[in-house]
């Protein structure tokens, strides 16, 4: 009895170590990550115009979460017009015959658009309030205090200008690099290949470098922005999304195709891990940035939905254009 009770607090405490070296509660993001990748495999093999549908509906989600954190600090992103901007873009890249034309076209108009009704602070009911409300009330004292906003009326007097600059970035964060998740799936007859690649590649990259940092990690990849993240993380994050490009490349091309086209998967997992840990860097400075820990919290174990996508896509464009000239 008193064994058992040994090993048990053993094992708390080793897991308390992981928890503190990854920054996350493993059971609950693996958990998470179970049910996630059961839907999003559900939906590419029932259909990929379900897939698209659900790309959809996340991004929408990260939407919402991006409006929240502005808020945090006074800024206003103008979120139903962003919704059906990024669901047009999204739907028009994947159904019009001409899909480059439709996603440049959809990609400027979202830009006018958007633009246009930023400077409208439109809300309805106070769910936004309570959002923001309970963000700051889940929110360090620490990381506030580094925020660029920690001054005297910063986070209530901005001009319009830095409205509408925030809202077009989120349009370039969103529906367009959305949208080069939604454009591999039109071309060279392997969707279900490619959305693998475009997806779980990149999360498969994360969970290297998070297991490679946790365990081998001691050399500082950039401590000001990420102090969790090193270069021994970046590195297992290439060698799994390499090993899972190498995967998708044997499972789905014939051998003569493995001949020839060896070096797409070294290439490709060099891609997305060096880029995919550029997007968690670029999330992290813009979280730090704002005084926030996580952009969201609607997934367990893991923060907000941002927090999952933001690698998938900065990842994106490269694997598209990669896809396209390839012939894959």
């Amino acid at each position: 009895m008193e064994r058992n009770e040994q090993l048990h607090e053993e094992a708390e405490v080793a897991l308390d170590e992981i928890n503190k070296k990854t920054g996350r509660n493993m059971p609950q993001a693996i958990g998470t990550a179970v049910v996630l990748i059961a839907i999003i495999l559900a939906a590419m093999l029932l259909s990929i115009d379900l897939f698209v549908a659900l790309i959809v509906v996340f991004m929408i989600l990260a939407l919402w979460e991006l409006r929240v954190d502005f808020a945090t600090v006074g800024l206003h992103i103008p979120f139903v017009m962003l919704c059906v901007c990024s669901a047009a873009t999204l739907f028009a890249t994947y159904y019009a015959p001409l899909h480059v034309v439709a996603m440049a076209l959809c990609a400027m108009a979202s830009i006018m658009l958007v633009s246009m009704t930023a400077t409208a602070k439109m809300s309805f009911g106070n769910r936004l309030s309570l959002a923001v409300a309970d963000k700051l009330s889940n929110t360090e004292a620490g990381a506030r205090l580094e925020s660029s906003f920690n001054h005297e009326g910063g986070e209530q007097h901005h001009s319009r200008l830095s409205h509408v600059a925030v809202s077009v970035l989120t349009v370039l964060y969103i529906p367009v690099l959305a949208a080069c998740i939604v454009l591999p799936l039109t071309f060279h007859g392997h969707p279900v290949a490619h959305a693998i690649m475009l997806v779980f590649l990149p999360a498969l990259s994360d969970t290297g470098g998070l297991f490679a940092g946790a365990w081998l990690g001691k050399h500082k990849l950039s401590p000001r922005i990420s102090p969790k993240k090193s270069w021994e993380g970046l590195a297992g994050s290439v060698l799994f999304a390499m090993a899972g490009a190498f995967a998708v490349l044997f499972c789905t091309y014939t051998p003569d195709v493995w001949a020839t086209m060896w070096w797409v998967p070294v290439l490709e997992g060099v891609l997305v891990g060096v880029v995919g840990t550029f997007g968690d860097l670029c999330a992290s400075m813009i979280k730090r940035d704002l005084g926030i820990k996580d952009m969201g919290h609607l997934l367990k174990g893991h923060g907000g939905v941002m927090d999952r996508v933001d690698s998938i896509l900065m990842a994106a464009p490269f694997t598209c254009i990669l896809l396209w000239f390839t012939g894959l």
